[in-house]
């Protein structure tokens, strides 16, 4: 498992592309048959993917959480981005299409990915945070989320919200989850931008055209700085930096978040006028 050690403002502020992709950005999860994880020292946050080809793949403990098993004190969110697949929890086999959620509460012991066709693997986003709670297990299909249009043409920036793990969704002890997909012609997501101390934010871009690219906006908003992304990047977001970003094209990407509140709405507003 890969460790990710985060930057304060202070250091940000001294480092170069190369140091801020090696700090905030997490490339190459998806690997075919693998299973990729990375630790996040901020809000004790791990990321990851699982890749199904032929043979399942189980979720296995990992020495860096002393755990005896991975979801002995977590809670894990999945969003599969790729074919039909299936994730079995302690024995319960729950069917994934494209954009289908789930969400894997606190003492389950044995998590499994597998893919309906191996030739069009299943693609499963995961993450997870520490949890004091136990909530059962529960999956939304993507036909029953219901969307929140925000934007417009004029700005570049219509798109849908989908809010899969919340307050009025599956219930979760800290993980906030959804996605959001921007329409044919616009390419502006999360602006106007803003922050959260109260909670970090993971950023994961998909159906990101592979000729294209993201430019994810990140930093204080008086000291922004960029970072070019591809499809499956993953980028991570202290409380004290914006989380916005532009494409070349229309694409898609799921929002994470863990930390002290589950309330979506919680946000300092960093106005595009004050923006340096």
């Amino acid at each position: 498992m890969r460790l990710y050690q985060m930057a304060d403002p202070v250091r940000y502020g001294l480092m170069n592309t190369d140091e801020l992709r090696e700090t905030f950005l997490v490339e190459e999860l998806f690997q075919p048959g693998e299973i990729e994880l990375a630790y996040v020292d901020l809000d004790r946050t791990v990321i990851g993917a699982a890749v199904p080809e032929s043979e399942p793949l189980t979720l296995e403990t990992q020495p860096e959480l002393r755990a005896e098993y991975f979801l002995e004190r977590r809670e894990l969110g999945v969003l599969n981005v790729g074919g039909s697949g299936t994730v079995t929890v302690d024995g319960t086999e729950y069917a994934l299409d494209k954009l289908d959620c789930l969400y894997a509460g606190r003492g389950n012991r044995k998590v499994v990915f597998a893919s309906k066709d191996p030739k069009a693997p299943a693609q499963f986003y995961l993450l997870s945070y520490p949890a004091h709670a136990v909530h059962p297990t529960a999956m939304v299909k993507f036909a029953q989320l219901e969307p929140v249009a925000l934007g417009a043409m004029e700005t570049c920036n219509k798109r849908k919200i989908y809010k899969a793990i919340h307050r009025d969704g599956i219930q979760s002890c800290q993980l906030v989850m959804g996605f959001t997909m921007l329409e044919t012609g616009s390419n502006w997501n999360t602006m106007p931008a803003h922050t959260h101390m109260r909670r970090s934010e993971v950023y994961f871009y998909f159906d990101v055209d592979p000729e294209h690219r993201v430019l994810h906006l990140m930093g204080p908003p008086d000291a922004t700085s960029h970072l070019v992304m591809q499809d499956k990047d993953v980028v991570v977001s202290p409380g004290w930096s914006i989380h916005a970003g532009v494409g070349t094209k229309n694409y898609a990407f799921c929002w994470g978040m863990g930390g002290e509140n589950q309330d979506y709405a919680d946000m300092d507003p960093a106005p595009i006028t004050e923006l340096r």
